[in-house]
């Protein structure tokens, strides 16, 4: 501690040494104030940096993205159409041949639907027949592809047999599939989304030459 002594009983020699050495104390305390300060700086530039890495990662890659189911091609396996006369009822059998891609678009994701999903076949807004979509695992920005078999059942079209006897006589009977497939997607195998794709496509098949003469399809994801 520095004492105050009058003026008149320091020597100018003295005087000098005892400001000298309190210039001394005041010097040594600015450079640790400035690393102090350099240090809280660096923290926040680290900080920030951080922070704009964590984001830039989940806009892109980590960034959920919808799996996307798409009906490649529906192909005619077969059509018959007949009349029983002992039954007096229409016999029609039918087989579409669904070749079916699933796409996960996510770059560190997985899709899985592990209880696979369901193809429908429809007639005028009723159910004509349907079949079960398999189990699947899809990894990152990987496309699986796979074959759905759907066969028209004449019993369950009883109920539109206007239509249908119109619609044949017309030589073209529309239809309808409707594919649902839901899963969850798995980022980096911690963070889960649940995820239902949806698939409808409405087609007609030409009687006469039993060939497909129409297809357009529609996809939907829901999460």
């Amino acid at each position: 501690p520095f004492h105050m002594l009058p003026l008149t009983s320091l020597s100018k020699g003295r005087a000098f040494s005892l400001l000298s050495s309190m210039k001394h104390h005041i010097k040594v305390g600015r450079p640790s104030c400035n690393r102090r300060n350099t240090c809280i700086a660096a923290t926040c530039a680290a900080l920030l940096t951080v922070s704009l890495l964590v984001l830039v990662l989940a806009l892109t890659v980590f960034r959920t993205r919808h799996a996307i189911t798409t009906v490649n091609s529906v192909r005619l396996g077969g059509v018959r159409v007949g009349f029983n006369l002992p039954s007096f009822s229409l016999d029609l059998n039918a087989t579409l041949l669904l070749d079916l891609s699933v796409t996960n678009p996510n770059r560190a994701a997985g899709f899985r639907y592990p209880d696979g999903g369901a193809a429908e076949l429809y007639y005028r807004d009723s159910l004509a027949g349907e079949a079960a979509i398999p189990p699947g695992d899809v990894g990152p920005r990987e496309t699986i592809r796979m074959n759905v078999t759907l066969t028209v059942l004449a019993g369950r079209l009883l109920a539109d047999a206007t239509d249908l006897y119109a619609d044949l006589r017309a030589g073209e009977l529309p239809l309808s599939t409707y594919t649902r497939i839901a899963g969850r997607v798995r980022l980096m195998g911690v963070f889960k989304h649940h995820m239902v794709s949806y698939t409808t496509c409405d087609l007609t098949i030409d009687v006469a030459n039993r060939t497909l003469s129409n297809s357009v399809c529609h996809y939907k994801t829901k999460l």
